[in-house]
């Protein structure tokens, strides 16, 4: 089998929420003038994801979106609770109801590279289990105060090793980690 690198790109404002608690995102666009040149290196990020694995909620939103953001990637929803694609997304996504741990075994087998993980609790989810590589976090320099945080209850520490850090003109740094294997 050939290795799989399971990879999450994400912003975070500075006291570590992904989305506000009803799941609005209008702080990204509050706190910086929007530059239309700039992608924080999102688009060279996404040519190298054969796959991208999400949960429902992030579904929900991107699904909501005018366009749909992921055309010519395969995308599968990871949830408990959503037993098949919607009917209007048949064509665009798979539904994933099993452990993580299966699903990384499923896509090594189909010959997966490098998979895009995206939503907090998928993310949590995979990471408890120790299954992800590598995070690429871009903290936005905005408080929120509460939200939907990136990072849950974790059993152990998880230790990063800092690959490279960036920053912008607009404030946000981007962080670049690889998850150290076990002591």
């Amino acid at each position: 089998m050939k290795n799989l690198t399971l990879s999450v790109f994400i912003a975070t404002s500075l006291d570590g929420y992904i989305a506000r608690l009803d799941g609005k995102l209008d702080w990204l666009d509050k706190v910086a003038p929007v530059d239309e040149t700039e992608d924080y290196g999102y688009q060279s990020y996404i040519r190298t994801i054969d796959c991208i694995v999400m949960g429902r909620k992030t579904f929900d939103k991107v699904s909501s979106f005018s366009k749909w953001p992921y055309e010519g990637k395969r995308v599968i929803v990871f949830s408990q609770t959503l037993k098949e694609a919607p009917a209007d997304f048949m064509d665009k996504v798979e539904v994933y109801n099993g452990k993580p741990e299966m699903l990384v075994v499923d896509l090594q087998y189909q010959g997966v590279r490098k998979v895009y993980l995206d939503g907090g609790l998928t993310i949590q989810s995979f990471l408890a289990k120790g299954l992800v590589d590598e995070m690429i976090i871009t903290q936005v320099p905005v408080l929120i105060g509460r939200g939907i945080p990136l990072f849950g209850m974790l059993q152990k520490d998880v230790r990063l090793t800092l690959g490279q850090s960036k920053s912008f003109s607009s404030g946000f740094v981007q962080s670049h980690y690889k998850i150290k294997l076990k002591d």
